[in-house]
């Protein structure tokens, strides 16, 4: 808009001497005092429009009397009325609408000099040229301001979805770490244990029981195979057997591997959300991991409760050594934690009873 307007000053200021047929013109008077006119329209008012309010107002004030005198010495020239204009879109630019819009109601008095008849026609033509710019120019303005709102508001959208881009990515690598860890890491613990029962009766046990020792030992590596590949595929498929079916297969394992492990089912069992049952289950690996590998427990119980409607509730409890000084700061509790905050649940670590250490899980229904 600064580059339109400086070029239609030049036009104007080329125009002023033509005049008028009605008036006499002084042209020398004319192009000189012209010229500095258009030399601030041009120059001045990029100024007046970096340096604040006060410049724009003492831009306004000086170039109103030099267009008016303009006017007088151009004898009415067209060129003149032009300038004025400019003045007009510029002080739409520099100054408050209503301001501007005195501006441009100021200006048509440049006809106060004519006979009336002519005054208030030519006055009343002035003041509807200066008021059709003050409109146009506010909304060029408008509209600019509103592109470069826009490109702000793309820009920032630009940085959101990168954000959520990266937290996303971010959640799901905390996913797949939980799930390596309660998954694979379970599959591991029972492998190594059956591992180091079989190397402890190595010497002295039947051929037949350290087979079935290592045929669980492979069976075992087989399933932390099959989280493996679950895992980097990022597979969310849901479990195909019923949650109380799973736990009783995984209370099994523990069993074999040396700590007696009951289900026990309060409630009727009923279907839940996929990732309900999923976070339930993962649960129940890490509560039983942590009691194979830290408890020294004897025997162990899971507790599915079915109770409430609004909500379904797992204890993992042992008999073992009890809570140590930093129950809660593994990483698997944290990912545990993680995962079934993200369905508004909670996870708790406490004494079961007397002796030992409850895991107790809630994730509503």
């Amino acid at each position: 808009m600064q580059r339109a307007l400086g070029v239609l000053t030049a036009v104007a200021y080329v125009t002023l001497p033509l005049g008028s047929k009605t008036f006499e013109q002084l042209l020398v008077p004319t192009l000189l005092v012209g010229l500095v006119y258009g030399a601030l329209a041009i120059f001045g008012f990029p100024f007046a429009q970096r340096r604040g309010r006060a410049f724009a107002v003492a831009y306004v004030l000086v170039q109103l009397p030099l267009g008016f005198a303009v006017f007088a010495l151009s004898g009415a020239a067209v060129g003149s009325v032009l300038l004025l204009v400019v003045l007009v879109a510029q002080a739409v630019l520099l100054l408050p609408l209503p301001a501007a819009a005195a501006v441009a109601a100021v200006i048509p008095l440049v006809h106060l000099d004519m006979e009336w008849p002519d005054g208030l026609r030519e006055g009343l033509g002035t003041l509807a040229v200066t008021g059709f710019t003050v409109v146009v120019t506010e909304l060029l303005v408008r509209e600019q301001r509103a592109r470069a709102e826009l490109a702000v508001a793309h820009e920032r959208l630009r940085g959101y979805a990168a954000q959520a881009e990266q937290l996303a990515v971010t959640r799901e690598r905390n996913r797949v770490a939980r799930d390596i860890h309660d998954g694979l890491g379970h599959h591991l613990t029972v492998v190594r244990m059956l591992l180091q029962a079989a190397r402890a009766v190595i010497g002295t046990a039947e051929p037949e029981r350290l087979d079935s020792m290592l045929a669980k030992a492979q069976d075992q590596a087989g399933l932390a195979l099959t989280e493996v590949r679950r895992s980097v595929a990022a597979l969310r498929e849901p479990r195909p057997e019923p949650l109380v079916d799973a736990l009783r297969v995984l209370a099994a394992e523990v069993t074999e591997a040396g700590v007696p492990t009951g289900v026990e089912v309060r409630g009727a069992a009923r279907v839940t959300r996929a990732e309900v049952e999923e976070s339930l289950f993962r649960a129940a690996q890490e509560g039983l991991t942590n009691v194979r590998k830290h408890a020294d427990a004897t025997e162990a119980t899971v507790v599915l409760d079915y109770g409430r409607d609004d909500l379904v509730r797992l204890e993992v409890r042992d008999d073992g050594r009890g809570m140590g000084d930093d129950p809660g700061g593994g990483y698997g509790l944290v990912g545990l934690r993680e995962r079934v905050a993200g369905l508004g649940g909670e996870v708790s670590v406490g004494p079961a009873g007397g002796r030992g250490v409850a895991l107790t899980v809630e994730v509503p229904a």
